[in-house]
């Protein structure tokens, strides 16, 4: 007689049975797909491993490079400013280990560094821009004149660039010692620039900017410095904005520069000034702006060359 045990018995054994056909069939689906993946994990670890290798023979190279480079930097650059007076202008990201080679690569060329000013922040802080406006108006020297644009950075490098370059190749100062002094004064009792030794006037400019500004503004602070370096090129001989890498980019004062044409052609870039070779552009695409040429340097795509004479990558 069949009963309600063995009905129960019967289920029992037919629920065993499914369960363990699908933990067979699990396992050895489980077995084929561990398969797969440890096979697609040694690809990639094999890739990786490759990749690494590539990057460090790249990275050996681009410093023995870099080193080369800079053993050969000072008779490349020798002569090329005899008698040239430079002003360094640091823009707030502005590395000190870019200024010093600089500053020694522009006395291996000949030229004379009258001294360096430091910006400050705020002076391409959007939200001080008003300040800029209405100081720069106040502060002006006696017969100087600022730019028509009415942006905070073409108005700070008009002024600025009224009290630190001369008229031309070998013109005069461009403010009387006592107005220039009065007007740095105010830009750094107004915290726009740092405190610190004041540079004599000079005829060429070298502003040092790092990359790619970051932030909400960055585009605002971007287009702010390259405003400033555009009027400084204006006021002197000629100026030079070299920033490292990224600063090409669209948040980079180097990259406001080369996108506009109009500009590009007056003040000369370099985007890679932390290494040996941005150095050296730096200096020779000096001795371009004051013969009055201009030109876009560096390793990035925008640039022209990787040095002024050289032909693009």
């Amino acid at each position: 007689m069949v009963t309600l045990r063995y009905h129960l018995v019967s289920l029992v054994a037919v629920f065993l049975a499914l369960a363990l056909g699908i933990a067979l069939g699990s396992t050895t689906v489980s077995q084929r797909l561990l398969s797969v993946v440890a096979g697609d994990r040694d690809n990639l670890t094999h890739q990786i491993d490759q990749l690494s290798a590539q990057r460090a023979d790249l990275e050996a190279s681009q410093r023995a490079a870099n080193s080369f480079a800079t053993s050969v930097a000072p008779s490349v650059v020798s002569g090329q400013l005899d008698q040239r007076k430079v002003v360094l202008v640091l823009a707030p990201d502005a590395d000190p280990a870019d200024r010093d080679a600089v500053r020694e690569l522009i006395s291996h060329a000949g030229g004379t560094v009258t001294g360096e000013l430091d910006l400050a922040d705020a002076v391409v802080d959007p939200a001080r821009a008003d300040q800029i406006r209405d100081l720069t108006t106040r502060l002006l020297p006696a017969g100087a004149q600022l730019p028509s644009a009415t942006d905070a950075g073409g108005l700070a490098g008009g002024l600025l660039g009224s009290v630190l370059l001369l008229r031309g190749q070998n013109g005069q100062p461009q403010a009387a010692p006592d107005q220039a002094a009065a007007a740095l004064a105010g830009l750094t009792e107004a915290g726009f620039i740092r405190p610190g030794a004041r540079p004599a006037p000079a005829q060429l400019a070298v502003i040092l900017t790092g990359g790619v500004q970051a932030g909400q503004d960055a585009a605002e602070r971007a287009a702010t410095l390259a405003r400033l370096a555009t009027e400084l090129d204006h006021a002197g001989a000629g100026a030079v904005l070299a920033g490292r890498s990224g600063a090409a980019d669209a948040t980079g004062a180097v990259g406001v520069v080369r996108a506009d044409t109009s500009t590009s052609s007056a003040l000369s870039t370099v985007d890679d000034v932390q290494t040996a070779m941005g150095r050296v552009a730096t200096v020779l695409a000096l001795r371009e702006q004051a013969q009055g040429r201009a030109g876009r340097y560096g390793d990035a795509a925008n640039a022209q060359a990787a040095i002024p004479g050289g032909s693009a990558g």
